[in-house]
């Protein structure tokens, strides 16, 4: 019964998050509410037990905190490259007006870029840049959401491209190189299906001249493109060198990006361009909803309830592959950030060791799954708003292709899997 009370109130939680907006409540409201209310019961149903639960509690904090200062230092740094105007070294590099030819350049810059910052991020710089190349809204939808497809596989098989894979790896149930050698084919080929469908309908077809690129630039931005792309692709090579957490490795690179831009722009009296301006225009409210959602997890699992529920799953669907098949598409209408943090849950590392063949399919399940459907990831969710597509004109036009690149992808790893495998 006391079980079924936390369960209940998961349940309506995260209705209400998934309902945020027709409600006109925010998520991470939700989300914060939700954790410390799940604390409470649980509280009240160890009989007042603080001393058997705090322990608990700091515990799962503390490998909260390693992502959320992960996620911070991330985050500052590409706020500080976009406060350069530093992707405009992306979008200089586009120069054909064949639609087809423009969505290949486009959804593989896409793909390797989500890889490096995060597949929100690259979205919204990606979208940004199609503004300025295409006037025309019909083709831009399509270029869009093929953006957030692109983005979704890019980020599935790095270690720093999506919140889930991060979670991954910062949790110790995959290694970087691993993840990056197993997942990279499966990810091309869950982005190549749908690729190849919308190039054929496109072919022969040319873009209109854009007139859009009003950027006013800013000094050095090229330099700070560099610089906080090598600030970003060195944190696996730190992590493998000094066997320090992720986090030290961000806080490393945003130091010294701090430091620099600081010496750069002192003369210039440019406060706008340092990173204690760029710190306020970072997005604190999702950083506040992964705290609530993985601190109402760790009450759930405290409770015992993910692993019941893992032992349910052992018994009804006993092959695993169809499990986390499911799961895919179960992220295109559910977050994958609790979803995951619930299978890390569900699933203990001395069961389960890192890069099991386990997690290597709800890394790139949960990455590239949230593509079905333009509501299943954030960059699907952040590029509706900014190019009004409508959830019905994505399913119609989008789902299908990624569906089948989506499958194809799980059947390539799979193969691959048994290649080298069995």
């Amino acid at each position: 019964m006391s079980n079924t009370i936390l369960v209940i109130l998961f349940i309506v939680g995260y209705a209400a998050i998934a309902l945020e907006h027709p409600l006109r409540v925010s998520k991470t409201a939700t989300a914060l509410l939700l954790a410390v209310v799940s604390w409470m019961v649980l509280l009240i149903i160890q009989g007042g037990n603080e001393i058997g639960l705090l322990p608990e509690l700091s515990h799962h904090l503390s490998g909260i905190a390693e992502i959320v200062f992960f996620l911070m230092g991330a985050m500052t740094i590409v706020e500080l490259i976009d406060t350069h105007r530093g992707f405009r070294v992306v979008s200089n590099l586009v120069k054909t007006k064949n639609k087809s030819s423009l969505l290949w350049i486009i959804c593989f810059i896409t793909f390797f870029l989500s890889a490096i910052l995060d597949n929100l991020t690259t979205s919204i710089v990606m979208v940004s840049i199609l503004r300025k190349m295409i006037d025309d809204k019909k083709d831009r939808m399509i270029f869009a959401s093929m953006v957030i497809v692109a983005a979704n596989a890019g980020g599935a098989w790095s270690p720093i491209g999506d919140v889930t894979t991060t979670m991954l790896w910062i949790g110790g149930q995959i290694s970087a190189m691993n993840i990056i050698e197993t997942l990279f084919i499966p990810s091309v080929v869950s982005l190549l299906i749908p690729l190849i469908y919308f190039s054929i309908k496109m072919k022969g077809e040319k873009i209109a001249e854009s007139e859009n690129d009003n950027e006013i630039p800013q000094p050095y931005s090229a330099h700070i493109f560099v610089l906080g792309i090598l600030s970003l692709i060195s944190v696996p090579v730190f992590k493998q060198l000094t066997h320090l957490p992720p986090y030290m490795g961000i806080l490393l690179g945003l130091s010294v990006m701090w430091v620099i831009t600081e010496i750069l722009h002192s003369k210039r009296e440019r406060k706008d361009l340092q990173v204690a301006s760029v710190l306020g225009k970072i997005d604190l409210s999702s950083i506040l909803f992964f705290v609530g959602i993985l601190l109402t997890v760790a009450a759930l699992q405290t409770a015992g309830i993910l692993e019941l529920t893992a032992n349910w799953l052992e018994k009804t669907v006993p092959n695993k592959d169809i499990v986390v098949t499911m799961l895919g598409v179960a992220s295109s209408i559910i977050d994958n950030v609790p979803l995951v943090a619930a299978t890390i849950g569900m699933y203990p590392l001395h069961v389960f060791p890192m890069d099991d063949k386990l997690w290597e399919m709800i890394a790139f399940c949960a990455g590239t799954g949230g593509s079905l459907l333009i509501i299943g990831s954030a960059a699907g969710v952040v590029v509706m708003g900014m190019e009004n597509i409508s959830f019905g004109g994505y399913l119609k036009k989008i789902t299908l292709p990624v569906l089948v690149g989506y499958l194809a992808g799980v059947g390539c790893y799979l193969g691959i899997y048994a290649m080298m495998y069995l």
